[in-house]
């Protein structure tokens, strides 16, 4: 085969997000915050998405509902978060599952963080841009979502049951303005305070 197709189709396999970051987005930050070589630039590292299941976690049809959307997000098999300890106020015991989580890295990540910047975060109703203060003094940004089925793999009338999730994309910058540099240059839509 020649070496030429090779290439082009390991190229079609990358995200294209990916691809950005490392042609756009590293000399970019280089430029702007003075780094010297590639590795001192943020990356992100990982992303995590978390629903909690509260109301409905006695209702095993509704929680396993909650599992199989959020395997269909990912792309990857989630795992129930389980509660620590007992709690009588909440009518909650050890080892009862309070939530469905899912940690991405490498080809997931990058294909769900663009999934989310062409095709959920478009879709959400009144979507203003994601707040600066959305991001912690290490860089990292938590989003959450109020509807699960802005993502093109649900389909409305399929679910029964509407959650919200919370996203958390982990990076390696060490300031808030590394983080938010980062996620503008890949095309976030973070707006100012």
């Amino acid at each position: 085969m020649p070496k030429s197709l090779v290439i082009q189709k390991q190229s079609a396999k990358s995200s294209r997000l990916l691809a950005k970051y490392n042609q756009e987005v590293i000399p970019a930050m280089k430029e702007q915050f003075g780094f010297k070589n590639n590795l001192e630039v943020p990356r992100i590292s990982r992303i995590v998405v978390n629903v909690g299941v509260g109301k409905i976690a006695e209702q095993e049809t509704l929680v396993k509902n909650v599992w199989d959307d959020i395997r269909k997000i990912a792309g990857q098999t989630p795992v129930y978060a389980l509660a620590k300890k007992a709690i009588s106020g909440f009518k909650l015991k050890q080892g009862d599952k309070v939530g469905v989580k899912v940690t991405l890295r490498g080809r997931r990540m990058w294909e769900l963080l663009e999934r989310m910047i062409v095709g959920a975060l478009p879709r959400v109703k009144d979507f203003q841009g994601i707040s600066e203060s959305n991001f912690n003094q290490t860089g990292d940004c938590c989003v959450g979502i109020k509807e699960h089925y802005v993502f093109p793999e649900i389909n409305p009338d399929e679910t029964n049951y509407v959650f919200g999730m919370q996203v958390c994309i982990v990076t390696t910058a060490k300031t808030r303005e590394e983080g938010v540099a980062l996620l503008k240059g890949l095309g976030f839509p973070v707006r100012e305070n």
